[in-house]
């Protein structure tokens, strides 16, 4: 994984700490959004543990999209990214999942101290696969960073209270069957190739029930419409 954050100290505090969990394994750190899009695209970590305030230049949300705009684009251009995954080991080290490879380039994790309702819309637009509080427990910030490299999607509690209450405000959206079908398989961190060979369909017939399911939960990201489909309870 690559670590983002404007503050050495807490680079050296988040790395002392990371180097304690089984399985993790950082292979680059970024005192910047723009230093953090560079690295990405070299070093193709599974995740990327991105702060929002990130000091003078491209902050956390500019770098956030640019890495997964950046990350899609390479699929798109040379399909499925190649994976160079070791030999599975007990625990699987964080750096390069099937699901990493599959999207073609890492997911973003955002772990900062602002939850207000702009920051965490902004960051999931964005594309941010969770949010995560810096007041988390070093146990919780693990099994974020794990699920992130799987593409499931993590928020910490007071995040989710807050997505929970905007859904609530929000009419209970209509989803077809198939849709419903795709949603779950968008829930389980699966590619658009992924989901078209397990539900027998095109990938572009993939991408079409994506966008519909995406303007009627009033997402613009995976990410987003998996965390609404969970507090709406609209997974199959």
């Amino acid at each position: 994984m690559l670590l983002c954050d404007d503050h050495a100290v807490v680079r050296a505090g988040l790395l002392a700490l990371l180097s304690s969990a089984p399985g993790i394994e950082v292979v680059g750190e970024a005192g910047g959004g723009e230093e953090a899009v560079v690295l990405a695209a070299r070093l193709r970590p599974d995740v990327v543990l991105m702060d929002l305030q990130l000091g003078p230049g491209m902050d956390g949300i500019e770098a956030t999209r640019r890495i997964v705009t950046d990350a899609a684009a390479r699929t798109d251009t040379s399909g499925t990214a190649s994976s160079t995954t070791a030999a599975p080991t007990s625990p699987t080290p964080v750096t390069r999942t099937a699901a990493g490879a599959e999207r073609g380039g890492p997911y973003v994790l955002v772990l900062t101290t602002y939850d207000t309702d702009a920051d965490i819309t902004r960051a999931i637009d964005a594309g941010a696969t969770g949010y995560l509080l810096k007041a988390e427990r070093p146990e919780e910030l693990f099994s974020a960073i794990r699920a992130a490299a799987e593409g499931r999607t993590t928020l910490s509690s007071p995040v989710a209270s807050r997505v929970m209450a905007r859904a609530r405000g929000a009419a209970r959206p209509s989803l077809t069957d198939r849709e419903r079908d795709i949603l779950g398989q968008l829930a389980r961190g699966l590619g658009n190739r992924e989901i078209a060979r397990a539900l027998f369909i095109s990938e572009a017939t993939v991408k079409t029930h994506l966008g519909r399911i995406y303007d009627k939960l009033g997402v613009d990201t995976r990410a987003g419409a998996v965390a609404v489909a969970k507090e709406q309870r609209l997974l199959p």
